[in-house]
């Protein structure tokens, strides 16, 4: 079928006849890759809870937006769930002590970056009290407001890994009114599953704060967008959604990045966001299902963000699987939880193979927006070094943004910031279909990166 043929029809579609919000009959985008899935080990491995390491180290900003500070000191002991940084701006998002215990000190910590982050690092106490449900209005009760309220104080942020404060995707501007909302329930990067558990495992709750999302923004419709190769979420998601005549699951073509937030619009409504604009622009919101399952918790039971699901896997561990652990976990003891590493990977992942961020550090923690940790072995020498452009095109052709990837390379290489940006870095969302394609091995991701870290230093 080519990309322009209309797919076999999508059930519940009568739902959405009115003009304006008909699902669009295609279930994918021009560009795009097809790595290898490489989630048969995990998808269908229920859900563990990791135990708790002796020593968190929380980092104080998990979002993007202004950083927080701590409102904690060593010494002083906190309680599970309790605030310890926070920031007075609006694109903020508060994060709590994933555990009871003492604050050793407030330091500097790798983080997954490669960088150092600011955290409040906590010895755990061997004794753990349960957490107790704080009374909640029921959240079907909620008024907008309260929930735009409820996703703050629980520090909710993008946890597919943008970690853009929750409450305020939330709160668009006036002038642009939403009426669809998108969760991301693709999870096309390769071996990651976490997603893929939670609609399987928790589904009415992700149906539950869809609803959450809708009521703060005043949208008419929820679509559910999940990839094809996972019908039994498919089919979980629309059993929850089935009282629910505004709520839609839809089945989408198996594609790398089919979760990309512009992709999944164009895909799921038709239309287009323009460069440099947010989804708002065109009348939707996408957030992530992990998100989704997080609101809808936090609105029946007060829970904050202060644990998630994430994926351990890659052929070198030992028990491979999906793991609810605490924020601030140390990645090293994570791969421990699984069963440890039958060798000395060439690359520890944080998030996944084509987005996510090789490790230099087994103390860097678990933060809001890492669903996966990935090892991998070493692979043959020449796969490794970059080499001069051979101009096939073939990371034009699969970039989902049009953008000529190759010309970047050219501007970064040259120095030449201005042209980089003519070219679209700052467009590009570093999806890494360019490198993936490319014969001679170029990491066009890495040179994106410098040139948007070139072009902000120049309005600094």
């Amino acid at each position: 079928m080519g990309e322009d043929e209309e797919p076999e029809s999508i059930s519940d579609e009568r739902h959405f006849e009115e003009p304006g919000l008909s699902i669009r009959r295609t279930r994918t985008f021009k560009g795009g890759v097809h790595p290898g899935r490489n989630k048969a080990e995990t998808s269908s491995k229920a859900v563990l809870r990791a135990p708790l390491p002796p020593v968190l180290s929380v980092p104080l900003t998990q979002h993007i937006g202004a950083p927080n500070e701590a409102v904690v000191t060593p010494g002083e002991h906190v309680e599970l769930g309790q605030v310890i940084g926070d920031s007075g701006a609006f694109i903020a998002a508060p994060v709590h002590a994933p555990a009871a215990g003492t604050v050793e000190a407030v330091a500097d910590v790798p983080d997954f970056r490669g960088k150092s982050a600011l955290c409040v690092v906590i010895a755990v106490d061997s004794e753990q009290p349960g957490r107790e449900a704080s009374p909640r209005e029921r959240p079907g009760g909620l008024t907008a407001e309260r929930v735009r309220v409820v996703a703050r104080e629980a520090g909710l942020v993008g946890m597919g890994g943008a970690a853009f404060p929750t409450h305020v995707k939330l709160t668009p501007p006036a002038d642009k009114a939403i009426d669809t909302v998108i969760v991301n329930g693709c999870e096309c990067e390769p071996y990651l599953t976490c997603d893929h558990r939670l609609m399987l495992e928790r589904a009415p709750e992700l149906v539950g704060g869809l609803r959450l999302f809708m009521r703060a923004v005043d949208a008419r419709r929820g679509i559910i967008g999940i990839e094809a190769d996972k019908m039994d979420a498919v089919e979980s998601v629309r059993a929850a959604a089935s009282s629910c005549a505004e709520v839609h699951a839809a089945a989408l073509d198996v594609k790398f990045p089919q979760g990309s937030e512009k992709q999944l619009i164009h895909v799921l409504t038709g239309r287009d966001v323009p460069p440099g604009k947010l989804p708002s622009e065109v009348g939707c919101l996408v957030q992530n299902a992990g998100t989704a399952v997080a609101l809808y918790e936090a609105a029946a039971t007060g829970k904050p963000l202060y644990e998630r699901v994430v994926t351990i896997t890659g052929p070198l561990v030992a028990r491979p699987g999906n793991y609810l652990a605490r924020l601030g976990s140390p990645l090293g003891f994570l791969l421990g939880v699984a069963g440890g590493l039958a060798a000395e990977p060439a690359r520890v992942i944080a998030g996944g193979p084509m987005t996510g961020w090789a490790q230099g550090s087994a103390q860097s923690p678990l933060v809001k927006g890492m669903s996966g940790i990935i090892a991998l072995p070493l692979l043959p020498e020449y796969e490794r070094e970059e080499r001069a452009c051979v101009r096939c095109g073939k990371c034009v052709d699969a970039c989902p943004m049009f953008l000529l990837p190759n010309f970047i390379v050219d501007a970064v290489q040259e120095e030449e910031w201005p042209k980089a940006q003519m070219w679209g870095a700052l467009d590009c969302f570093e999806c890494g279909c360019c490198s993936y394609t490319c014969p001679a091995f170029i990491p066009h991701v890495r040179y994106v990166r410098s040139a948007k870290a070139a072009l902000a230093r120049t309005r600094e």
